[in-house]
């Protein structure tokens, strides 16, 4: 005899769960007072959600390729981030420094992928361009926004994630049909830690890469980031002081609308997972984490991946913590027309104002 019980299966659970289980710590002063008591206490629960840091090591950087590319110079590097953990990342440097001269500087932050090359940092510098299917793809989220900032005169640096790019995981190690970023990220908790934590781990690093080059001024260095790089924009905002300017790309949405309760949504992976978040709060509380720092969100219109009624209503919230915060002024939404991508119209004058 079939059962009559509710909430059986996994979703039907999870929606119970959810409406059981308000957000203790979503914000919902008005005040700078409220906002300030109200990061009192978010952020030491974000932090212990986040697991503990992984140890640091000497860096040791070591530059494996340089490439001319006609308006700057792309370094390919290897650094070591943490016990056991190297990073490759590029560095990219405009040729229009002068002898001596100290630029603002951008950590670039690269996504999933299309779903089909998940090339890592190489989307983001332009490599590919000269294939037509792939320069398709790139072309489609404009995804080399690290070629268009060092045009602009910035330096930049992208390490690649983990499992991205050149730290994929060895496909008979993952199995067929199974999300490597689900694999990896349970790998790293059977060892204590988050796989998030790592990298934004790596990314602080690569911040300190940046910060040491005699070609960057370390008092003005941004974070961008389109989709998984949109989530590293925000993580590392939050939890890097020397980073003064954020734009997150595609990102800003909830968990509990967006990726939970939505059918077909389902939008997380081992990669980007924050264990308890849904009991205190949600990404636009995360995001709230970061001001008084200036940050630009964009959001598109069609885009399938975060969903634009669910954006609309988290991004509201984001605008009154900002509001409460004392800093309304620097906050500013850009709702694009386009779907998944990259939209740089008022990103890049958003940088230049702020860096």
């Amino acid at each position: 005899m079939p059962t009559t019980r509710a909430n059986v299966n996994a979703y039907d659970a999870v929606q119970a769960m959810l409406a059981a289980m308000p957000a203790r710590l979503q914000f919902s002063g008005s005040t700078q007072a409220d906002y300030c008591a109200w990061r009192s206490h978010l952020l030491p629960a974000y932090l212990a959600s986040l697991g503990p840091w992984p140890e640091s090591v000497p860096l040791q950087p070591e530059l494996a390729e340089e490439t001319d590319c006609g308006s700057h110079r792309r370094l390919r590097l290897y650094y070591n981030s943490s016990p056991g953990v190297t990073v490759p990342a590029y560095l990219l440097l405009p040729k229009s420094l002068a002898a001596g001269e100290r630029r603002p500087a951008l950590i670039a932050c690269h996504g999933h992928g299309d779903g089909i090359y998940n090339d890592g940092k190489d989307d983001l510098v332009g490599l590919g361009l000269d294939d037509p299917d792939r320069a398709a793809s790139i072309r489609s989220q404009n995804l080399d926004y690290a070629k268009q900032a060092v045009e602009l005169g910035y330096v930049v640096i992208v390490p690649d994630w983990l499992p991205f790019g050149e730290r994929r995981a060895p496909a008979e190690w993952v199995r067929e049909g199974r999300d490597p970023c689900n694999v990896v990220g349970m790998a790293w908790q059977y060892l204590g830690y988050t796989l998030l934590a790592q990298n934004i781990w790596d990314g602080m690093r690569a911040v300190d890469i940046l910060a040491a080059r005699p070609e960057v001024d370390p008092s003005r260095i941004g974070v961008i980031g389109l989709s998984y790089g949109g989530t590293m924009a925000m993580h590392l905002a939050i939890n890097d002081p020397r980073l003064k300017v954020a734009v997150i790309s595609g990102y800003i949405s909830t968990v509990r609308g967006d990726a939970i309760t939505m059918r077909g949504a389902a939008n997380f992976c081992g990669s980007q997972h924050l264990p308890g978040l849904l009991r205190y709060g949600d990404i636009p509380d995360l995001a709230g984490l970061i001001a008084p720092k200036p940050l630009l969100a964009q959001a598109g219109q069609k885009d399938s991946c975060f969903i634009i009624e669910d954006v609309r209503p988290a991004v509201q919230r984001l605008q009154a913590i900002y509001e409460a915060a004392g800093c309304a002024e620097r906050l500013t939404y850009d709702e694009h027309p386009y779907e998944h991508s990259w939209h740089g119209a008022q990103a890049w004058p958003w940088l230049e104002r702020w860096l």
